[in-house]
């Protein structure tokens, strides 16, 4: 009605969005349920194998997650935003030129990484065994996401959250056997087994699509890497940022305390990425892209103290359920989960400003990769700082330092840049 303000129609657009994505909510839960699976695997393997081991399955796990954002450049994210709008003639030759080209990066970056690897491993503080596995690890957990996001960009949700169901299931049962039968306490099966799931998945999405070889396009490789580009450098800078913490520990602190941190920061940190991705990214990204971006912007900033505090709160409350689960190598203290989920909260307001601004094309990336550039430093000198001072708990406290001196550049950056976009459209 002309009558009714933009307030009062608030619960009836909620309500047609909510009609028009009931076919989100099947995959959404089983999708959810399978993340839930995987971060328990995480806890199964933390405390059958001691936080010795599992802190060396952590750096695994992080040098893969740092070394894939350079695998993958972003070309995951190109997918999900090109095959929905591609002509169905066009897709194969899109998933194929993307796949090829992955492989060929990542096997020149696995070549690099193993030819520099007497230089790098001191730099980290690992041997050449373990940078290897995490080569490894990474080159399966790209071609992981890019053939997820083939599966996402052509709208197959129901297939693809089976698929991470069933892998997610039976990464349960390979860690279970390894600790329960063979009584194995080393990290290096459970990076096998992950590299071994991650690269079945990947084979068996690919083979789901239509990709042929043929249909390979250099023209078309150079056109994706340039569309990729600014999700890349905020990939890089994020990687870096939210991945160094486990290497400085590993440097200045003993195995024991990195796996004690990961269980502490990691766990609850891919808990909320868990909700972050499989809630919001089926149901508030679609609002988010066809907002009004300065009006978005507006009231993220309103949202931000709620969602960090309802955040941490959260991780809190879910910390005294798994920290029950887990043996004598991770001993229960307050306060450091107090830091902990103090840290939690202000990354995930930091993610929420993250995801809004990558909503908002190049201006949105352009205003995100500033402020990255900006509070970086700092954020890495805090972070540094602490470990070295204090190990573990230096750990969580430069955790929740860092996220407070981006959230507070992001804030302040968005709210001059889309104020004043609001002023040029007035």
């Amino acid at each position: 009605m002309p009558g009714l303000s933009a307030r009062s129609r608030v619960p009836e657009r909620v309500a047609r969005f909510v009609a028009g994505h009931k076919w989100a909510a099947g995959p959404t839960l089983v999708s959810t349920l399978a993340s839930g699976i995987a971060a328990a695997t995480t806890l199964v393997i933390a405390r059958g194998a001691g936080a010795a081991a599992f802190g060396r399955f952590t750096v695994v796990l992080t040098i893969a997650l740092v070394v894939t954002v350079g695998m993958l450049t972003s070309l995951h994210y190109v997918m999900l935003q090109e095959l929905p709008r591609s002509k169905p003639e066009r897709r194969p030759a899109l998933m194929t030129t993307a796949l090829l080209a992955t492989l060929v990066v990542s096997a020149a970056l696995a070549a690099l990484g193993m030819l520099t690897a007497p230089l790098l491993a001191p730099v980290l503080n690992v041997d050449e065994r373990t940078l290897a596995y995490g080569l490894a690890l990474a080159a399966s957990m790209t071609l992981n996401q890019l053939a997820e996001s083939f599966l996402r960009g052509l709208k197959r949700f129901a297939f693809v959250a089976g698929l991470k169901l069933v892998i997610a299931v039976g990464y349960l049962a390979a860690a279970c056997f390894c600790l329960l039968v063979l009584g194995i306490r080393d990290a290096e099966p459970y990076v096998v087994a992950l590299i071994a799931t991650n690269a079945t998945f990947a084979l068996v999405a690919v083979a789901a699509v239509e990709v042929r070889p043929p249909a390979w396009s250099a023209r078309l490789a150079r056109s994706l890497y340039r569309h990729g580009g600014y999700m890349t450098a905020i990939a890089g800078l994020t990687g870096v940022l939210f991945g160094v913490d486990v290497i400085f520990l590993n440097h200045w602190a003993a195995p024991a305390d990195v796996g004690v941190y990961s269980v502490y920061n990691g766990f609850p940190k891919r808990l909320m990425g868990v909700v972050f991705t499989d809630g919001v990214g089926l149901a508030l990204l679609p609002m988010m892209a066809t907002a009004d971006k300065p009006l978005l912007m507006r009231r993220i900033a309103r949202l931000v103290p709620a969602v960090a505090a309802v955040t941490a709160v959260f991780a809190f409350a879910a910390s005294t359920v798994f920290f029950l689960l887990m043996g004598d190598d991770y001993p229960y203290a307050p306060a450091l989960m107090g830091l902990s989920a103090l840290g939690i909260g202000a990354h995930m307001a930091f993610n929420l400003y993250s995801v809004a601004l990558s909503m908002d094309g190049v201006r949105g990336a352009k205003v995100l990769i500033c402020c990255l550039v900006v509070g970086t430093p700092f954020a890495l000198a805090a972070l540094a700082a602490c470990i070295r001072w204090q190990g573990l708990a230096g750990g969580l406290v430069g955790f929740a330092v860092a996220n407070l001196i981006l959230l507070a550049v992001v804030g302040v950056t968005t709210a001059r840049v889309y104020s004043r976009a609001m002023e040029g459209a007035a």
